[in-house]
């Protein structure tokens, strides 16, 4: 049974189905939701050269994780289950994987529900893959959701 459910979102339609589907699990097992976001400031570690604010930028990113989670957070209250969110970051160090991993743990969650993009070739290869890395790295059960 299941009764704390990690989903961990991205604003994306894959993560919307994810979304949806840990709704329903929660609905049967009467479990708590705790929706995360993971801003990634990694990506932003780079130098250049002044021309945009990288504090200003890393804000923006927050400011749109926090937007995320409260319509995500108001869209599962309206179906009557109990959620919390949480915003996370990678602080230029960790990867967005090990931020969804180490949630899991300390909250501590029985099931964790994240959308995956089916990516192949190349673009996986450029992009990598945050479903797969979960699923390497997690100790609790992982639902993937595979997008359209």
């Amino acid at each position: 049974m299941y009764e704390r459910i990690l989903v961990a979102v991205d604003g994306s339609s894959t993560s919307d189905k994810a979304l949806e589907e840990a709704i329903k699990l929660a609905l049967v097992h009467k479990a708590t939701l705790r929706l995360v976001h993971v801003v990634d400031t990694a990506m932003m570690d780079v130098d250049n050269g002044g021309l945009v604010s990288v504090h200003e930028v890393w804000d923006a990113l927050r400011q749109g994780g926090k937007t995320l989670l409260k319509k995500s957070e108001a869209h599962v209250q309206e179906a009557d289950v109990s959620v919390d969110t949480v915003l996370l970051e990678t602080l230029g160090v960790t990867r967005v994987a090990t931020e969804i991993v180490k949630a899991a743990k300390e909250w501590p969650a029985d099931l964790i529900v994240l959308g995956t993009h089916g990516r192949r070739g190349f673009v996986h290869l450029l992009l990598g893959s945050v479903a797969e890395d979960v699923v390497r790295m997690a100790t609790t059960p992982v639902l993937l959701i595979r997008g359209e």
